[in-house]
């Protein structure tokens, strides 16, 4: 069961997260032994599944993640797309290393109906010494439909000699 961080003194700090290579960093949340960030929470998924470059996170979006018009806020999926694109650059990201987006972009296909269950995959295309790209997509759980799309960029900084 993933563990969330409710304070800031429940994050790693810096020297224990450049301890373990990101693969690493990303099993221990998915098995509860790390914390997990609080922003999945409020957003409505978890972590899901994490294999080597390639990261699900399943939730279901409710009414406070919606848009005066009472529809799934695009900033949903953006949130959502950019965590597992991260993550899945994340589990290729070695020791002594951190990461971070440089830029990502979404495409919505069709609007998700509130409180229907989704995966959103991450999956590598490119990991190097100092990029990793990419791609994502939502699709729901039962009916398989995709929802959206996405692509990210992300720099990998070495921050031990």
């Amino acid at each position: 069961m993933p563990l969330v961080a409710t304070s800031p003194a429940e994050l790693l700090s810096q020297d224990e997260l450049l301890s373990m290579s990101g693969y690493e960093f990303m099993r221990g949340m998915l098995e509860g032994t790390l914390p997990g960030p609080p922003i999945a929470q409020t957003m409505g998924y978890a972590l899901h599944a994490v294999e080597d470059g390639r990261v699900t996170f399943r939730g279901a979006p409710a009414f406070n993640v919606t848009n005066p018009m009472g529809t799934v806020h695009g900033g949903w999926y953006g949130t959502l797309l950019d965590s597992a694109m991260a993550c899945a650059v994340m589990t290729k990201v070695p020791r002594g290393a951190v990461y971070t987006t440089l830029e990502y972009k979404i495409n919505i296909t069709r609007t998700i109906p509130l409180d229907m269950e989704i995966d959103c995959v991450g999956v590598i295309d490119h990991a190097g010494r100092s990029t990793g790209v990419a791609s994502g997509e939502i699709r729901g759980v039962e009916d398989g439909k995709l929802y959206a799309t996405g692509s990210t960029t992300c720099i990998i900084m070495e921050l031990t000699p």
